[in-house]
């Protein structure tokens, strides 16, 4: 089996708080280490009431700090919400603090609404997904503080500039960013959680245009893959129902808290509900560690992937805690070095 990760959104759980949820983050981040989990991102997302995660850095300065050797990083960043050199400013503190463990994953969606996405970005002035390889450009630059002497920001550094700098990396969900990281030489992370269908094209058009850099010499791609492991896979599809009807929440504009499986189970879904939540989640991977096992296998075999990075949410802290060990037995005994 491939090295596997580990993706948190941190999940706020209906009947619980945001602070709770960091703190089952931080727990989680340290089983992880002590599992052998490959790295542990977590993602950027704002005003959804169920996902704590919304500041990466800041976040990441925590879960570094609160582990010791595995790799910690952002699954994503979301570049259009943010100033390059502030990025650059905040992963150059975390890589110096500590030295080969960080990831820069970096994506061009917005992570919210419209609406929060104006909020960030100050108004309608702010940048836009259009430019986003001006922008990542310009980032990748001031980490490698080699901008050229023409260029207009050539005269600022950022700081601090660590020895051992962010190892960066491109998400997507399509085949743009694909190509994207193909062109820079860098590695791939494909959200295959939520875009089964672009999977496969997406990491052909990768690996046929890929371009070797000093980062990498050949390609490698990791897939985001969401997971529910129980003892019995009548446990697992029990507590999927939250991720089910969280889904179908998000879907129709209401997103919340992760609904409680016993909420789930009683929802009285229409069948138009019923395809949306088979359309957002007919990916998903639930099941005892027999089963989730034969169907990574399987993803992995027909995509190719080098890494298959885990994301689970449900209710219950403890059940999502036992999912991730759960996979535990499965990983390879690597090294906590860069890809």
């Amino acid at each position: 089996m491939p090295k596997l990760s580990i993706l948190d959104l941190a999940p706020v759980a209906d009947g619980t708080t945001a602070i709770e949820a960091l703190a089952a983050s931080t727990d989680l981040a340290r089983h992880a280490e002590a599992w052998g989990y490959r790295r542990y991102w977590v993602a950027e997302h704002h005003n959804m009431p169920g996902i704590a995660s919304s500041s990466p850095a800041v976040l990441l300065a925590h879960l570094a700090a609160a582990t010791s050797t595995i790799r910690v990083g952002s699954g994503g960043v979301m570049l259009p919400n943010h100033a390059p050199l502030v990025v650059a400013e905040q992963f150059g503190t975390l890589a110096a603090l500590h030295p080969g463990r960080i990831d820069l994953g970096l994506g061009r969606a917005p992570g919210t609404d419209p609406v929060t996405a104006s909020a960030l970005r100050r108004g309608a002035g702010g940048h836009a997904a259009d430019d986003f390889p001006d922008q990542l450009g310009l980032l990748l630059a001031f980490l490698r503080d080699d901008l050229p002497a023409e260029h207009p920001c050539a005269s600022i550094r950022a700081v601090p500039h660590a020895p051992v700098p962010p190892e960066p990396w491109l998400l997507g969900s399509s085949g743009y960013s694909a190509q994207v990281a193909a062109f820079l030489g860098l590695p791939f992370a494909f959200a295959h959680h939520f875009s089964p269908a672009n999977t496969l094209p997406a990491l052909e058009l990768y690996r046929s245009r890929f371009r070797a850099s000093e980062v990498l010499s050949e390609p490698y791609a990791l897939v985001g893959v969401a997971v529910v492991c129980a003892d019995t896979d009548e446990e697992a599809q029990y507590l999927h129902g939250s991720t089910r009807l969280s889904m179908l929440r998000l879907r129709t504009g209401r997103p919340g808290p992760l609904p409680t499986p016993a909420e789930a189970a009683s929802f009285p879904y229409t069948p138009a509900e019923e395809a949306i939540v088979a359309a957002a989640t007919g990916s998903h991977l639930v099941g005892s560690p027999r089963s989730v096992e034969g169907a990574l296998e399987e993803l992995l075999a027909t995509t190719g992937a080098d890494e298959a990075m885990v994301t689970t949410s449900v209710h219950d802290r403890s059940a999502r805690l036992h999912s991730y060990e759960l996979l535990a037995p499965l990983l390879e005994d690597v090294a906590p070095g860069g890809v």
